[in-house]
Formats: C-alpha cells, structure tokens, sequence
C-alpha cells in the first residue's frame, strides 16, 4: 500500500488542492513529523519547473474516540494560477505527486509498519511459496517494491530473474536486503516510477501490494495496469489475482462523539466571533457558513479509520465491486456504481452508518490456477486485524428501522477532483418498513463522504 494516511504509519496524510496560497514554515512539534516534511518539500521545491510557485505544508492533530480515527494530517497545496485552472507543468506534477504520495516510503520506520501486519505479511508469503510453480524459473516484476521482500520471496521461491520497482530512495534498502539474503544476483532493484521504467524483457509474473483503504484509495492500482499492459507476457500471472469491495450497515457510538466534537468547534466559533467583535470592531459572522461547511466536512463528512468488531455489523455485507487484475481497466477501478437492499437484523435500533472494507486473492490465472488459493481479507474480526482497518461513514443523523426492516440505496464512488488519489462518497439511502409499503417510494437520503 502506498499512502500514509489517516492511522497508516506515521498518521499523516498528503494530498494536493488548488489553492492560491504563499509560503508559510511548519515547526513541526515532533521530529518525525518534521523529517516528512523536510522529505516531502525538498522533493518538491527542489525541481527548476517548481522555483516560480510556492509551497505551503500544514498540521493538525484530532484526538478520537475510539482507535486512532482522524490522526494528524499534513497538505501539501499548489497555486494553479489565478484563474484556479490547472497550469503546472508536467513536472510539477510530477513533483507534487512525488510529494504527496512517494516520499514518505523512502522512510524505514514506514515499511515497518506494514511489514508488522502479519495477516498482510502471512497471505503474500503463503501465495508465494504455496504457489512455487508461478515462480520458479521464471521473470518476476515486483511493482513499488518497497523495502524489498516480495522481491526476495520471489527469488527464494526460485524465480530466475526479479525486477524491483521503486520509485524512491527506499530502493537503496531494497538493494541490501537483496544482498544480505543472497538474492543480489537475481534480484536487480530499479529506482524509478513503473511508468518511466524501461525492462530488458517481457515478465512471467507482477507481483504488487498496491491496495490502499477501502481497496482503491491511492490509485497505484493504476500503476500495476500499466505495468500489467506493457510487461506481463500473455500467459503472465497477477499476484493478487482478484479483488472485491465490501460494504454493510453498521452500529457505532463514534457517531455520538464525533458530532460533540463538531458543535464544539461551532461553539469555539461563536465565541471567536464575538470576541473579534468586542475588542477590534470586526464582525467575523459572514464568514460562519463558510466556516461551518470546512467542519462539517472534516468532523462529519470524512471517512473514519477503524477496527470494528463483526457485532457491530447489523446487516448481511455485501460487494459492490470486484475485478480481476488480469483484465481490469483504469475506467474499472476510477469509479464504483453499485445498488443494494439489505434486511436488517433483530436486537437493534439504529443504523449507524456504513463501513468498508476489501479482500483480495491469490488465484493464479484461469487457464494457470494457483495449486492453492490464498485469501487476504481486511473485514471485520474478533480475532485479528489489518494496518487498513475498515473505513466508517458515520450518518448524522443515525437511522431508526425496526426488525424486518430493508435498507436499500445505491453507493457511488469516485476518484476527488482535486487530487486522484483521494475519493468521494455518495450513499443513496432509504428503510423501507415491513408494516408499511409506501416507504417503499419514499425519496432516499443523501449522504455524501470524503475519503482523504
């Protein structure tokens, strides 16, 4: 996976936005916090193409309820021109891509991070070396390496030849992990994006972990297509073969916490409002809906990181979207359409909101299946978790049904204008009632999300 976000390792998230802003300095409060930013803006304002704009890095931390839901974030927003059109240069692009996404994985404590999720690390190795037949003796591309160690399974498993991707400078550790577990002369790790890389020869296998929340957030899926498209041979293997998208209603207290927390910061509002009043004669009001609006988003409207246990689901899951990685497009994954209808379950009240999750597989190809079958899963459990979690999206307020009740609506997912590497949420909502047929033409409600 290839974002730090919301809880992901250091907690920090980057995006891009197109805001007409100055140069400010952070002093960060941590040195981690520091370091990435140091990272991040060298990368950026270091590149010729980027002298004429400015850069502008900004913090803040959200306590939580439960887990760690909302950690600190960090922005990295670009002028694109007074006109707010889009006029950077390819480069800059570049750049702040790099910047936004790349850079902190050049950071060791990063990899660590998901390299301790052992049902991630478990389902890769078991999908390796139950499945030595996709590997040995044959050409493996490993897509946004990392630190390196899908890269020396593959080579362990017998693989003649791996090429290893990475596009920053973890690739410098890739390399030495290579050579300290003998792999260096079949292992030749290549510091560069996927789509800048140049092979010497077609590949027999890709192997990637390229998932991000809820599956596609991150986009680097689109990476792995590219790969796939320009390099896998046509008898070629994609490891994971086949992913799925999951969603189902749920019950939370979060819902509670995150709305007190929100009338809070209005509450702060008012106050602030009044008193720039009282001691400089400025009337602040006008800018409350505003104001009001940034909240909401941020306290009620974002997705929310968590581990839930599978009590708190309250209706049957279900897909809205699956895909084999051998044959899915980037038109497949940039956008999510799917309808639903669920009957709800007896003991509860109240519908919460909603969650997401992924799985994905290991199958091998239909006309090459894999001698066993591995399955990665991030749903709910009692027993373990993943470093992904589930992604909450809490409904304010919550919904009353009764048992025999049917949730049904439609969920809409696509990539955030602003950046195509976040994504929003729309849910279409509605309870139809067991003792009342026209709620089934009552209109649905619209709950929109921010998946940042």
């Amino acid at each position: 996976m290839r974002i730090i976000s919301q809880k992901r390792a250091t907690g920090f998230e980057l995006s891009t936005t197109p805001y007409h802003v100055g140069v400010k300095t952070l002093k960060s409060s941590t040195s981690m916090l520091g370091r990435v930013h140091r990272e991040c803006a060298s990368s950026l304002a270091s590149s010729k193409s980027c002298q004429p704009w400015y850069l502008f890095v900004m913090s803040r931390l959200q306590s939580t309820e439960e887990s760690r839901l909302n950690p600190p974030s960090t922005v990295v927003m670009m002028n694109r021109g007074p006109a707010g059109a889009p006029s950077v240069s390819p480069a800059l692009e570049k750049g702040a891509d790099y910047a936004n996404y790349f850079c902190t994985y050049a950071f060791l404590y990063h990899q660590k991070e998901m390299l301790s999720d052992f049902v991630r690390m478990d389902a890769y190795y078991s999908s390796v070396f139950q499945n030595t037949k996709h590997f040995n003796n044959k050409v493996v591309l490993d897509v946004g390496t990392g630190s390196g160690i899908l890269a020396v399974w593959a080579a362990q498993a017998g693989a003649s030849k791996v090429y290893a991707v990475e596009a920053t400078r973890m690739a410098e550790h890739a390399r030495q992990l290579a050579a300290g577990n003998g792999v260096e002369h079949i292992v030749e790790v290549i510091q560069g994006s996927i789509e800048d890389v140049e092979l010497p020869e077609k590949v027999d296998v890709i192997i990637s972990e390229w998932m991000g929340y809820f599956l596609i957030r991150e986009s680097m899926f689109d990476s792995v297509i590219h790969a796939r498209d320009k390099w896998l041979k046509p008898t070629g293997v994609m490891y994971p073969s086949h992913a799925r998208m999951w969603v189902a209603p749920i019950r939370s207290g979060l819902g509670t916490a995150k709305l007190q927390e929100y009338e809070d910061v209005m509450a702060d509002w008012d106050n602030f409002v009044a008193d720039t009043d009282d001691m400089y004669g400025v009337d602040m009001s006008k800018l409350t809906n505003a104001f009001e609006e940034e909240q909401k988003k941020y306290y009620l409207q974002s997705a929310l990181w968590n581990k839930l246990h599978p009590s708190q689901i309250i209706g049957t899951p279900f897909i809205i979207k699956e895909f084999d990685c051998l044959t899915a497009t980037v038109q497949d994954v940039a956008s999510v359409h799917s309808s639903f209808q669920v009957e709800l379950e007896e003991g509860h009240s109240k519908i919460s909101g909603f969650a997401g999750w992924f799985d994905v597989h290991f199958k091998g190809r239909l006309e090459d299946p894999a001698d066993n079958i591995i399955e990665l899963t991030t749903a709910p459990s009692a027993k373990v978790s993943t470093h992904w979690g589930q992604q909450v999206f809490l409904l304010h307020p919550p919904l009353d049904y009764e048992p025999g009740d049917i949730l049904e609506g439609s969920i809409d997912i696509t990539r955030s204008r602003d950046n195509h590497r976040l994504l929003d949420l729309k849910f279409s909502h509605r309870i139809v009632k067991s003792n009342d047929a026209s709620s089934a033409t009552a209109p649905f409600a619209i709950s929109n999300f921010y998946l940042e």
